[in-house]
């Protein structure tokens, strides 16, 4: 592939967990209907379904990876992704669906973890920087346009042709890689499977203090994501009977998200990861207060629940780059498997967590904003313990964050 071919093979596989998501969320109401799902709560199970499918499979991909090589694995994840897709497209009940999106889950993640180590494999310094910013660019337009993407295929089409798009997803980018990606892993590099090997990478993982505190911060924060992600069609529909607006205020708040990640990359390497994020935390506790202290005074409306949101989202774009960054330093001669179980532990988590909030939406933003209170001194607690009680130090070299 050409550099600019490249680049927009990497930002597609990138593309394809959070389109996933998010261009099926205005569709809920109706798959709801359609399943004859009878609990309008017991929707978002579809959401985390994928995430725990997704979240899951990131343990093995990895190692798999470096045993059999990069385009096989990559063929076999698009693929399952692919034919997951055509299930859900046919799906006839929730049962059916939840398999479907499960499957569609594992099947995604082999593009995250490929997608970061065929870059590696073909690029190093600032040219690998390079081509991760500029296919970064294009995946933060993705949280943005997916819900209009939902929402305007649905004006045309019933809701299944959303799964047949994520369908035609896989199979383009299928047999891109059949017919353009050569393999990346040198014959010389494949490594076999080693459970010794991984049950040692393992035990040094949850020997870090720091590597375990900041994972366990990124599963509180992550989980706040998610109980927005799950319950925000029906706040918008029920809360404040403005479905209409869900796909515009949604692609406002993400580009709240989107804006952050780029200052934090204008900013992180003055400043240090741990000033921005310890900041960004402290930022995102006073935030889900200010919130829960405006629901609970019955000030709420669409526009102090958007605001407000946004912000939220601003400062969770400063800390999670940094969190997971600052979980690897102690780790790094592991990196793999660390990697694998820090997405693991993260998404998983904080999809059980997201569920757990959005189950309890009770047609007012009441359990949402006070979710977020609760997961929020989760994540600082947590970063206190990585950090022994001291925030807002200066970054430490590796060897200082061992234990």
């Amino acid at each position: 592939m050409g550099f600019r071919e490249f680049v927009l093979f990497i930002a597609g596989l990138m593309a394809t967990n959070a389109i996933a998501i998010d261009s099926m969320l205005p569709a809920l109401p109706e798959i709801g209907h359609s399943l004859a799902i009878d609990t309008a709560n017991h929707t978002q199970l579809i959401v985390t379904a994928y995430l725990l499918g997704f979240g899951s499979a990131q343990l093995i991909y990895g190692t798999l990876a470096d045993r059999f090589g990069r385009r096989a694995v990559l063929l076999f994840g698009l693929a399952l992704y692919t034919l997951a897709s055509v299930g859900a497209i046919f799906a006839g009940t929730l049962e059916v669906m939840l398999a479907a999106r499960v499957l569609q889950g594992v099947g995604s993640a082999s593009t995250r973890i490929l997608a970061i180590t065929i870059v590696r494999d073909c690029y190093s310094g600032s040219h690998m920087a390079r081509v991760m910013s500029l296919a970064f660019l294009v995946f933060l337009s993705v949280p943005i346009l997916a819900p209009s993407i939902g929402q305007a295929i649905m004006l045309v089409a019933p809701w299944r042709a959303i799964f047949l798009m994520l369908c035609l997803l896989g199979a383009v980018l299928f047999f891109w890689t059949l017919t353009r990606l050569p393999e990346t892993l040198h014959p010389e590099d494949r490594s076999p499977i080693s459970l010794a090997g991984v049950s040692h990478a393992f035990g040094l993982i949850v020997r870090s203090r720091v590597t375990v505190g900041y994972m366990l911060a990124m599963t509180m924060v992550m989980g706040g994501l998610f109980g927005f992600i799950n319950s925000a069609q029906q706040v918008f529909a029920d809360a404040f009977d403005a479905a209409e607006l869900f796909t515009l205020i949604f692609a406002l708040i993400a580009v709240f998200m989107a804006a952050s990640s780029l200052v934090n990359a204008r900013i992180v390497e003055k400043l240090g990861m741990r000033r921005v994020s310890h900041a960004a935390l402290a930022g995102y506790f006073l935030v889900t207060v200010v919130h829960a202290a405006v629901v609970l005074a019955g000030v709420e409306t669409i526009w102090t629940f958007s605001v407000l949101q946004g912000a939220m989202m601003f400062f969770f774009g400063l800390m999670v780059s940094n969190f997971n960054s600052m979980a690897m330093e102690p780790v790094g001669h592991v990196a793999g498997t660390a990697s694998s179980a820090l997405g693991f532990v993260s998404t998983v988590g904080g999809a059980l967590f997201g569920f757990a909030i959005g189950q309890r939406f009770d047609g007012t933003t009441l359990p949402l904003t006070m979710g977020f209170v609760v997961l929020a001194c989760g994540a600082l607690f947590f970063v206190l313990v990585a950090e022994r009680g001291r925030l807002f130090r200066t970054d430490m070299r590796v060897s200082d964050t061992a234990n």
